[in-house]
């Protein structure tokens, strides 16, 4: 699967504002999805994806792919397996960003015995470089611990520069390729790994 980036590169910004309030703070919120979210995922999984990467592929393509990747019964489906989890990042109750993790096999050049994969981690284009990206990819880690895997990895395609630096600022390093399919497009993705301690 594929990995974008909603996050900054640099130390996280200021408390995030309303914009027609701009002294009062919004509410952020990280939680774990439920089988009630599948809707809500499926949803703001297809926008951000589109968001993230419409502008460099075919209309055809992303339709494909969009059909094929995000309804709301391919995201109870995901829900119900045990190896798989999702994390909601939220803005006074809003949902506006998440992550999907899963435990299982990693590619052969992932180093370390128990992997944990970020399969998918998508903000809103209007939040990204605010700070969320980072409390989001915090609680991914933080979950990488509890589950006590040894290495987090994921796959970013090579034509996302903003994703690889963020990735990178959290430590991770590219350690190898795959394909990765968009509707007839066989396109690159460099693979990323990262320890779990510190």
């Amino acid at each position: 699967m594929r990995s974008g980036a909603g996050g900054e590169a640099s130390p996280p910004a200021p408390p995030l504002l309303h914009p027609s309030r701009p002294m009062q703070p919004r509410t952020v919120a990280i939680r774990l999805a439920t089988p009630e979210d599948a809707s809500v995922l499926a949803e703001l999984g297809a926008r951000t994806f589109r968001d993230t990467f419409a502008a460099g592929n075919t209309q055809s393509d992303m339709d494909a792919y969009l059909a094929q990747s995000f309804s709301p019964d391919v995201q109870s489906r995901e829900l119900a397996d045990p190896a798989t989890t999702f994390i909601v990042a939220s803005l006074d109750g809003q949902p506006v960003g998440y992550a999907k993790l899963c435990t299982g096999a990693a590619p052969a050049c992932v180093p370390g015995n128990k992997a944990l994969e970020i399969v998918r981690f998508y903000l809103e284009k209007t939040w990204v470089g605010l700070g969320l990206g980072g409390s989001l990819m915090r609680a991914c880690l933080d979950h990488a611990r509890r589950s006590r895997v040894d290495v987090v990895w994921l796959g970013v395609w090579e034509h996302n520069p903003r994703a690889i630096a963020f990735y990178k600022h959290w430590g991770f390093v590219v350690v190898g390729e795959h394909n990765f399919v968009l509707g007839a497009d066989v396109q690159r993705d460099l693979l990323m790994a990262r320890g779990v301690a510190g």
